[in-house]
């Protein structure tokens, strides 16, 4: 097809989706638009069942409703794309880029390989039909949004979906087999019989999972976020999990007293804390020196905190839900992707840090993509923070200071703002509904 033939068939669909004399819907099945440049087009319910789309270019396109069933879709650029129940069952999406996709209720499950008749009809083979998986193995979709979509029996092998949402998704049976999942949102997926295993799920939040026969062997799930009940259904037998205190065969106290020496030597004397990937649920680590510690997928649920310090410590990735960290020294703190659900951080000071003496650098706190959902942020000082993508719903900002700190694409659904300190703040693309003392247009 030559790009005048595509133009006409593209302007005849738009004219069709106006509802518009002489429109009519794009039928483009088992045509070759390899390489072609389709960027920001709006393909909404188009026909492109069978389509060659070998290397396309379909950033920001939208194809809501589109027919992409058994599309050939290796390397194609689909970045920022609407494809909203799509149907892409059979399609071969290996090696595509998918990041920020939305994706919500497609059906990427099995397809069948049909036969084209002279006529130009497809349908099934007349002496067997062939089922083909969804094939989307080393394909990137970085904080794609999957919400419900269908997935079943799927190749998703190798497969980069870091902080892809994946609420309510179906993999029954589907093959994850070490595909990066760090910070996924699989509450409520059901991923019965997948193969996740060699995963990385670091983060990764599975509460309400449906765990029945999935495999994990090798499968790195330090610092997952799981409630009980998914846990005890769950066989995590050769899943890589976080150590206990008594397996990593450390001395909390030693490694304090250590780390404190190092601290006031200037890393001269005593020893860094290295504290990553254990598990130190409940401890009562109330006023520690942990500052500059390494806390990286660390497990701190429930852990007294209040009054302790970790100015420039990497808590990236960290399990801090309902931890105490009232008036607690997290400045400058690296805490991206942390879970900090219900945590209490009530006067806590979260803005920057002068890094160098006389200077005036200035080293902000990152908690990008943090989960702060009902979480107490009350008089918290978090000027200048990068809060970019945080969940924040239902957490109470009430007079939290704000200044010039990054929200974009914030979650901040039902938070209480009352009196919260916002000047300079950047809310772009920030969700305010149901938020308390602030304004939506904002």
């Amino acid at each position: 097809m030559t790009a005048a033939e595509l133009q006409l068939v593209l302007t005849k669909h738009l004219a069709f989706l106006r509802r518009q004399n002489g429109g009519v819907r794009a039928s483009l099945k088992m045509r070759d638009l390899s390489h072609m440049d389709l960027a920001g087009y709006d393909l909404t319910d188009a026909d492109l069942s069978g389509a060659k789309l070998f290397g396309t270019r379909l950033t920001g396109a939208q194809l809501t409703g589109a027919n992409l069933y058994a599309a050939d879709l290796r390397l194609a650029n689909l970045e920022r794309s609407d494809l909203r129940r799509a149907d892409l069952r059979g399609a071969c999406l290996r090696g595509a880029i998918l990041s920020e996709a939305v994706m919500s209720d497609s059906d990427l499950r099995d397809g069948t390989i049909m036969h084209v008749r002279k006529n130009g009809e497809v349908a099934l083979h007349e002496f067997e039909a062939i089922d083909v998986h969804t094939e989307m193995s080393v394909a990137t979709i970085r904080a794609a949004d999957l919400s419900r979509a269908k997935l079943s029996n799927a190749f998703v092998m190798q497969t980069d979906l870091t902080d892809a949402i994946l609420r309510g998704a179906k993999f029954i049976g589907a093959n994850l087999t070490n595909s990066n999942l760090t910070g996924c949102d699989l509450q409520g997926a059901d991923l019965r019989d997948a193969n996740l295993s060699g995963a990385k799920l670091n983060g990764a939040n599975l509460t309400g999972a449906e765990l029945n026969a999935t495999k994990f062997a090798n499968a790195d799930l330090v610092g997952v976020i799981m409630d009980e009940q998914t846990r005890r259904s769950a066989n995590l037998t050769g899943a890589i999990l976080a150590r206990s205190v008594g397996e990593s065969g450390l001395d909390v106290p030693t490694v304090l007293a250590e780390h404190a020496t190092w601290v006031d030597s200037h890393g001269k004397k005593g020893i860094r804390a290295d504290l990553s990937g254990l598990d130190l649920s409940g401890q009562d680590l109330t006023g520690a020196n942990l500052s500059a510690a390494l806390l990286h997928c660390t497990v701190l649920k429930g852990a007294k905190l209040a009054g302790a310090f970790f100015a420039m410590a990497d808590l990236s990735l960290a399990d801090l839900r309902d931890a105490d960290l009232t008036g607690a020294d997290l400045r400058g703190a690296a805490m991206e992707r942390a879970t900090l659900s219900r945590a209490k951080l009530s006067g806590a000071l979260v803005g920057p840090v002068q890094i160098q003496s006389g200077s005036g650098r200035l080293w902000s706190a990152n908690l990008q993509r943090a989960r702060l959902d009902g979480a107490d942020l009350s008089r918290a000082d978090l000027r200048r923070a990068i809060l970019n993508q945080a969940t924040l719903v239902g957490a109470d900002l009430h007079e939290t200071r704000l200044n010039d700190a990054k929200l974009v694409g914030a979650d901040l659904t039902d938070a209480r703002c009352t009196g919260a300190v916002l000047t300079g703040a950047d809310l772009n693309e920030a969700k305010l509904v149901g938020a308390i003392g602030l304004s939506p247009a904002r």
